[in-house]
């Protein structure tokens, strides 16, 4: 298969050597453009409508999808409208409410639709009796052990999803056991905040205290391989689990990617409010790593070494959630004002690494048009001052575990020629977008003459 960034432009200086770098991405691509729709994978909560990409999903996208699922159960605040996400869960819920007669998967479903939007007293109200009259049946067992125990009723918890890890299938079972194991615990800690012990690790150095970036060596060969993969599937079950999140940030760190850890830490404190001194003496620490880092490199030798540090993890999606994009929800091109352009998208198009490229319909109609979107801007090198660089859907820890697919970058012309100064956060672009269908060398997207300004 060719790749679709087999070779950057040629330019001049560094520029050319970082951009030709991008050759050897194809297999990464490949990887991500086939995994990204495999059989889903969860735990502890099985809906019907919800399709999961293989686990682990790459950490930025895992997290943005994860807080959406959170929101899921959180009112919008005063004058904002509830989220596309929230209208497609409610209109399922409505219709299966409305349903005279259900089956046991309907009846699953319904008990999982509750939970998803925080009604779990109406989950229970559901799967309980149906429970007793289906009681082999395995995703209204775990759906309603992930109900007792959100409601707090941990005994409830542990009976049901005892019940449910025999019944569960066998890709599955990994997940429900370690569900079981949460429960379990919990109901017999003294310490409500305490981190959870799942792999019995402490997540520590060789020294017995927390070390930014690396734990003990025989306690890394205590994780399962599938360890991160599990958790994940646990805390898309329960996304408003600050303690679940916390064990995403020992994991994190275990496997060396500092600024993940420490912006999962930062989430814990900031978002959650969880107090453990614990948890917040290793975030102080994280947070002073991270100040000291430089950017994210590109696949270079340099990126390479720092990769070699923290692999371990082999990401199987770039989304824990499988994203479906109605086109028809796109805003019609405008003459002489910015098209706003959502990176979904972008991902509509068909890419088997061959060209020319065919764009879907709606993108081609933008080429050579103004358009605006946000995203994370990329360094192409080590300056902090550039008239050119890359735009990402999520900024990226590291380019050899983290590698965003054709779709989710583009490169950045400035207007002029006029270089400026690189921002960490989220920026808004306007340009002209460029497709590319016919050059193997040279960037599929690109935005020419652009701007940049603060998110409105």
């Amino acid at each position: 298969m060719k790749s679709t960034h087999a070779k950057a432009p040629r330019r001049k200086g560094s520029e050319s050597i970082l951009l030709s770098a991008f050759a050897p991405w194809r297999e990464i691509l490949c990887l991500l453009l086939v995994t990204l729709f495999a059989a889903p994978s969860f735990a502890g909560l099985y809906y019907s409508g919800e399709e999961h990409a293989e686990l682990p999903a790459q950490w930025r996208g895992f997290l943005v999808d994860q807080r959406n699922l959170r929101a899921l159960a959180a009112k919008p605040a005063p004058g904002m409208p509830a989220s596309h996400l929230f209208d497609d869960y409610r209109a399922a819920l409505v219709r299966l409410e409305n349903k005279a007669e259900r089956s046991a998967d309907e009846s699953a479903d319904l008990g999982a639709l509750y939970i998803r939007l925080g009604q779990n007293e109406k989950a229970v109200g559901v799967l309980r009796p149906t429970q007793r009259q289906y009681p082999r049946h395995f995703r209204i067992a775990a759906n309603l052990g992930t109900a007792w125990q959100l409601l707090g009723d941990l005994e409830q918890a542990e009976a049901m999803l005892r019940q449910a890890v025999p019944l569960a299938p066998e890709k599955l079972r990994a997940a429900e056991a370690l569900h079981l194991k949460l429960v379990q615990q919990r109901r017999r800690a003294s310490d409500p905040d305490a981190r959870d012990d799942l792999f019995g690790v402490p997540f520590t150095g060789s020294n017995g205290k927390f070390e930014p970036g690396r734990i003990a060596e025989e306690q890394r060969k205590k994780l399962p391989a599938n360890a991160v993969a599990l958790v994940q599937q646990l805390a898309l079950s329960l996304p408003a689990d600050a303690r679940l999140l916390w064990q995403l940030g020992e994991l994190a760190n275990a496997f060396g990617d500092i600024r993940t850890a420490a912006a999962i830490f930062e989430g814990c404190v900031t978002e959650f409010g969880l107090k453990s001194p614990e948890l917040r003496e290793r975030r102080q620490a994280l947070r002073a790593t991270v100040e000291k880092l430089p950017p994210a490199a590109l696949r270079t030798p340099e990126g390479f070494e720092k990769h070699e540090q923290h692999k371990g993890i082999v990401f199987r999606s770039s989304r824990a959630l499988v994203r479906r994009f109605d086109p028809a929800s796109l805003p019609e091109p405008r003459d002489g004002r910015s098209t706003d352009l959502p990176w979904p998208a972008l991902t509509t198009m068909q890419l088997d690494g061959k060209f020319p490229v065919h764009f879907p319909k709606y993108l081609a109609r933008l080429d050579g048009k103004p358009v605006a979107l946000t995203g994370f801007m990329q360094p192409i090198g080590n300056a902090q001052e550039a008239s050119s660089f890359l735009l990402l859907e999520f900024p990226v820890g590291c380019w050899f575990c983290e590698t965003p697919p054709p779709s989710g970058m583009m490169l950045v012309e400035l207007a002029g020629g006029k270089a400026i100064s690189l921002r960490r956060g989220l920026v808004k672009i306007e340009g002209v977008l460029k497709l590319n269908a016919n050059d193997p060398e040279d960037f599929l997207l690109k935005l020419k003459d652009a701007t940049v300004s603060e998110i409105d």
